[in-house]
């Protein structure tokens, strides 16, 4: 176990705590554990890839996977606790169980999601956290997941992506051991020292250099796929000073911008792609001149990168859809989340409240029915 993850592990139980939000293990548990009808139908797949709170925040956020769950498996102890995996004592790894619609995704995609978001060449661990507790594993339910398991394992390592062979190891699965409940949603329940952890860790930076754009999540079946204009069509649709932002990694001026002191309700959208990006109920006044949101609406319809320019680190921050660059993410924001999305005016159209229905946003009116 390294240092920089026990240290955010403290500092996050330590916010839990603050905040009087935490909850007892048991109950955090029972939540994951109700089943519903449509459960009944679903399909499990189990994948160890190092930190599970990396894992889980990656494959919840897969289109067609319906829950994620953290856990210790491959171990010879029964209902292992974290300290005790963490040992290396119990044979347990740190895993996830992924409880999939195969309607909507296939075993096959999960694990080319899989391997794209780990080090396969890696048998001593995974990243900053090393050890076998941290190795990487795909456990097989049965004998028709074992052959694509293997299957898809043996195209990688002919594949030439890496300069190194392939090392996960295909095991049967026996037992899985659900961790503790602080451990569950841990990135959306501590995001700031998840961030932290996450960007420090060297995950993200060799997957985007190793992957790259190949890197992108499968589509829902039958979900409409945004088609990005070509270059020509994205000069006649948008501003110069649109363009700039969202194609040229620009910046806007500060008060001086459409949105930094924008009050109204509504949402904030990408203005090449249209899709929603930012809500209003989390936008602060962040005395920069600049709009700023403490968290987007929905995490996954963003990309995170480090930006290096201006003998400046920062963590840029761009849109899944259409990539435009739309601003970057500071870790001094107000809670809860601790976060500053600081977002270019340009790179984003407002649409009021009460425009939502008629502009085709009517499901997000239900975010401010909740006030």
């Amino acid at each position: 176990m390294k240092l920089m993850k026990i240290l955010l592990l403290y500092l996050g139980l330590g916010l839990i705590f603050f905040i009087g939000c935490q909850q007892s293990d048991r109950v955090q548990k029972g939540m994951k554990n109700e089943m519903t009808q449509e459960d009944i139908n679903l399909k499990k797949a189990t994948f160890a890839g190092g930190c599970f709170w990396c894992t889980e925040a990656d494959f919840e956020k897969l289109p067609g996977v319906v829950k994620v769950v953290s856990g210790y498996t491959g171990g010879n102890q029964n209902n292992p606790t974290y300290e005790e995996v963490s040992s290396g004592k119990t044979g347990h790894v740190e895993a996830i169980q992924v409880y999939y619609d195969p309607s909507k995704i296939s075993y096959e995609e999960l694990l080319d999601f899989f391997w794209k978001h780990i080090d396969p060449t890696d048998g001593e661990g995974q990243f900053v956290d090393r050890g076998s507790p941290y190795r990487s594993a795909i456990f097989y339910h049965d004998e028709e997941q074992k052959r694509l398991a293997e299957k898809s394992r043996e195209a990688l390592d002919r594949s030439g992506r890496f300069n190194k062979p392939v090392v996960t190891e295909i095991i049967k699965f026996n037992k899985f051991y659900e961790a503790e409940g602080y451990h569950q949603d841990y990135y959306e329940k501590q995001p700031l020292p998840y961030h932290y952890y996450r960007h420090g860790s060297g995950r993200d930076q060799f997957l985007d250099k190793v992957w790259g754009k190949d890197q992108k999540a499968p589509k829902l079946k039958n979900e409409q796929i945004f088609q990005k204009p070509d270059d020509t069509a994205l000069r006649k649709k948008l501003s110069p000073l649109q363009y700039q932002v969202t194609q040229e990694d620009g910046t806007e001026p500060p008060f001086q911008n459409e949105y930094w002191d924008n009050k109204r309700e509504g949402i904030y959208v990408d203005v090449v792609s249209g899709e929603p990006l930012f809500s209003s109920l989390d936008k602060f006044d962040s005395g920069t001149g600049w709009p700023s949101f403490t968290k987007p609406i929905k995490p996954d319809r963003l990309v995170e990168k480090e930006d290096h320019r201006f003998f400046m680190k920062r963590v840029e921050v761009r849109s899944k859809g259409a990539d435009s660059h739309l601003g970057h993410v500071f870790p001094d924001g107000p809670k809860p989340t601790g976060l500053r999305y600081c977002i270019n005016s340009a790179a984003l159209r407002f649409i009021p409240k009460e425009d939502l229905e008629k502009e085709g946003y009517g499901e997000y009116l239900k975010l401010f029915e909740k006030r």
